[in-house]
């Protein structure tokens, strides 16, 4: 990126923010990431660990939860592009034969019904809270790995017709990194590294740890790191302010992001333009699902969910935010009329662990970014997610042409 990074907001960027800051506990890890046009801004507060020892930097990691799963989305469309595996993929064809769960095979699960959340698989998998009950407070599900999960899909039950309804799916979205991982015969954060991080230049993005990490509390309690061998597709990466800010230039503009010669830089570049292609909406809000990302017209102030929702505690991610698919209604199937696309839109997604919480979302008429991470779960109220998208809200109405 050739513009200028600073770490001091300008002064009109400054009472947006603040907000974002006191949001988060007292003296919590928080970094903000903006681009407007050609400005970016890293601006950091708070520490990476309670005594106040290490203050954040660009630099510091933090668990970005199920902003992962724009991750996967991204590498689906790469590998798409490339013509290794098709958006109507069975999934049965990438699982062992025994291992795939069961429903109607004359309407069978597909990669795309996977990154839409539309596959009526469940928010988990079969015996996933049973194991995570006795390491609640430490580490609850790193001991589900791979194996568990192949053992537990024949028992999983699909509500409905693939492709018929939304129903949000950590399951989904983590098994659909299993099957891209499968299709390539390379792990899942192997795979990410080669096609996409190493690509975009995200150096310090990734599942395992690493780096000068932050510190999650809950409650006011430390929080171990948070490990999901069975998904990680879903939830597991962790990054930086730095990379998350490369991340949204990539989606601005990937021309503006150096890619190594060695890399095929076509299929990049068609797939963070099939990424933000609408394949299902809800014609009543405004919402709709694109690969991975969410999104909703600028002018529509009406958000479904409340902000001040505490989630399903059993959940990988456990705030819902404004857009969200997990809020209730009914969605639309991906016809014209409900997934056309928003030229003001706004694409976002948000992510928690149970230590930290992230936002992320862009304009790329407007040519706005905005990542947000904490090292601490929001505070009760209007809500850290929902006042990270008002602030983007308002980043990107700022630039609008009268």
């Amino acid at each position: 990126m050739n513009a200028e990074l600073t770490d001091r907001p300008a002064a009109d960027l400054e009472p947006l923010l603040r907000p974002l800051f006191h949001a988060a506990a007292p003296g919590a890890a928080v970094a903000v990431a903006v681009i407007r046009g050609d400005e970016r801004t890293v601006s950091c507060r708070g520490y990476t660990d309670r005594i106040g020892v290490r203050p954040v930097r660009a630099d510091t990691r933090f668990e970005i939860g199920s902003v992962t799963k724009t991750f996967t989305a991204l590498l689906l469309a790469e590998m798409a592009a490339r013509g290794d595996v098709r958006y109507d993929d069975p999934i049965d064809r990438y699982l062992p034969a025994d291992a795939a769960p069961g429903y109607p095979h004359e309407r069978p699960i597909t990669l795309l019904h996977l990154a839409t959340h539309t596959s009526g698989l469940p928010r988990l998998p079969v015996g996933l809270t049973p194991a995570a009950v006795p390491r609640w407070f430490t580490k609850p599900y790193a001991t589900f790995g791979p194996s568990h999960l192949l053992r537990a899909l024949p028992r999983t039950p699909v509500r409905g017709t693939p492709g018929a309804q939304v129903r949000y799916s950590n399951l989904g979205c983590g098994l659909l990194g299993l099957v891209l991982a499968n299709a390539a015969g390379q792990r899942y954060e192997e795979l990410l590294r080669s096609r996409i991080c190493g690509p975009l230049g995200l150096v310090d993005t990734s599942c395992g740890p690493g780096g000068e990490p932050a510190t999650g509390y809950r409650r006011g309690r430390r929080v171990p790191s948070f490990r999901l061998p069975a998904l990680p597709g879903a939830a597991a990466l962790r990054s930086t302010a730095d990379d998350m800010l490369r991340y949204l230039q990539a989606h601005l503009a990937l021309d503006a992001v150096p890619l190594p010669e060695r890399i095929d830089a076509t299929a990049l570049r068609t797939a963070l333009g099939e990424v933000l292609t609408p394949r299902v909406g809800r014609r009543r809000t405004g919402v709709r699902i694109c690969l991975g990302w969410n999104q909703r017209s600028l002018d529509d102030r009406h958000f479904p969910g409340d902000p001040r929702s505490q989630g399903d505690p059993r959940s990988l991610d456990d705030r819902h935010f404004p857009g969200d698919p997990r809020s209730p209604g009914d969605w639309d199937s991906a016809d014209e009329e409900a997934t056309a696309g928003v030229a003001d839109g706004l694409v976002y997604h948000a992510g928690a662990t149970r230590g930290f919480t992230t936002f992320v979302g862009f304009s790329p008429r407007a040519q706005v970014g905005l990542a947000v991470m904490a090292g601490t779960q929001p505070v009760r109220g209007r809500g850290f997610v929902q006042g990270a998208y008002e602030t983007l809200r308002t980043l990107v109405a700022d630039r609008r042409p009268e």
